[in-house]
């Protein structure tokens, strides 16, 4: 709605930016919603290798990406009076400030910049703003919100200031005229947060989004529901134990999936390498309950490895699902293979490895936190050290590769499996 107040200058030029362009073209996304709302104005919508809108007068309003630091130099000579930012946080510094330099024009469209973004506290963002977010908290200041404030760049160092005199007075020279190009130009800005209450319309038209912000992991809750900028995943964050009911016995109807995260390095006294790591859970088909039912660790040679994969994948039996992390590239692609081949009369599944660990944990966790989870006695108590100490950096992070990939594994349950003839014939 932003830029539509001025789609009937000939010269107005917007562009609105996310990071890949699969993210504007998505359902939903960008380009379906500029659409419905840009045909009441008669324009023309160009969507094939240019994502554009072209208006009776001759103004334009485009979509576009900054992949790579690099794309911004598509931008070279450019003048573009409105620029729009969506998720802005997943762009880096240097992009926004490159573009910052492009946002100019003769058209008579005041140049300005707009950004929607969500809490990110590891991203360059989160210091820009940081003026208007309680530190201790990381919760948005009511009493900044919307309030202006200026800045000028001096290196690569940004100084803020409550107003644009206190800039000039700080950085302008005397000598030479106001509007000269060696003077500085003080940008004004400021943040205005909002959270998902902000959108009644949503809420009213869409009222199941609000409970799936709501049973998020803790951390993405706290970000995408609470606006939280200071958030981080910690140790014990993610997974406790006292959030899990502990039981003596498996109830008889649950699917089984063993989830692996592999290393092959021998431990010495010199070294502290990955463990190789299965985790074997049970979801309660009655109940949709999950299970944590038994841990393997091991610190060995490839072929030792690969021994007690065949040997825990007899102790489980058929029906227990075999799920592997495939390394991305041919490597990892061949590793799969020949331990598929290994396993043979056994059901194995794999992905290839994509995302963060922690958001990658992030489903499970969820689960565990919601009281869904349970231990079964006697569950190995190394295992659960470890989870609990996920993300700690100074701590292993496998026992919580290889729960993700069996939870991962647990959802592709009914999913076509890598299965022989032999494990069909034993089934």
């Amino acid at each position: 709605m932003w830029p539509i107040d001025h789609v009937g200058n000939p010269q107005m030029r917007c562009v609105m930016f996310r990071r890949l362009t699969p993210e504007l073209t998505n359902p939903g996304g960008l380009w379906d919603e500029s659409k419905s709302v840009y045909s009441y104005l008669n324009s023309r919508p160009i969507g094939s290798s240019v994502l554009e809108h072209r208006f009776p007068s001759g103004a334009y309003i485009k979509f576009s990406h900054l992949e790579s630091d690099a794309t911004v130099h598509n931008w070279d000579s450019s003048q573009v009076p409105l620029i729009g930012f969506d998720q802005l946080e997943q762009f880096s510094r240097y992009q926004f400030f490159y573009m910052h330099s492009r946002n100019r024009s003769m058209s008579g469209v005041p140049a300005q910049i707009r950004a929607a973004c969500n809490p990110d506290a590891d991203s360059w963002l989160a210091e820009f703003i940081s003026w208007w977010i309680d530190q201790e908290t990381g919760y948005p200041i009511k009493e900044r919100s919307g309030v202006i404030r200026w800045f000028v760049r001096d290196g690569d160092s940004i100084v803020w200031a409550d107003a644009r005199e206190e800039l000039m007075q700080r950085f302008g020279r005397s000598d030479l005229p106001p509007d000269d190009k060696e003077q500085p130009h003080p940008t004004s800005c400021t943040f205005i947060p909002g959270t998902i209450y902000d959108n009644q319309l949503l809420l009213e038209r869409n009222p199941a989004y609000l409970a799936r912000l709501k049973s998020l992991p803790r951390v993405e809750r706290e970000r995408l529901l609470g606006g939280n900028w200071k958030i981080r995943a910690s140790a014990g964050m993610l997974f406790r134990r006292e959030w899990c009911e502990t039981i003596d016995a498996l109830p008889v109807d649950c699917d089984m999936v063993r989830g692996w995260d592999l290393a092959a390095t021998k431990k010495t006294e010199s070294n502290d390498p990955d463990w190789t790591v299965g985790i074997k859970i049970a979801r309660v088909r009655s109940t949709k309950k999950y299970i944590l039912v038994h841990g393997a660790r091991i610190r060995q040679s490839p072929g030792k490895v690969k021994e007690l994969l065949r040997n825990i994948a007899t102790s489980d039996g058929v029906k227990c699902h075999i799920f592997l992390k495939q390394d991305p590239g041919q490597a990892g692609k061949a590793q799969f293979e020949d331990l598929v081949a290994y396993l043979d009369g056994f059901m194995v599944q794999g992905n290839v490895v994509t995302g963060d660990k922690v958001t990658n944990f992030g489903p499970f966790s969820a689960q565990a936190e919601a009281g869904n989870v349970q231990i079964l006695r006697g569950f190995n108590e190394e295992c659960l050290n470890a989870l609990e100490a996920f993300p700690d950096p100074n701590a292993h992070d496998d026992d919580a590769d290889a729960l993700s990939a069996a939870h991962e594994g647990m959802q592709a349950f009914k999913s076509p499996m890598k299965i022989s003839s032999s494990a069909l014939s034993r089934i």
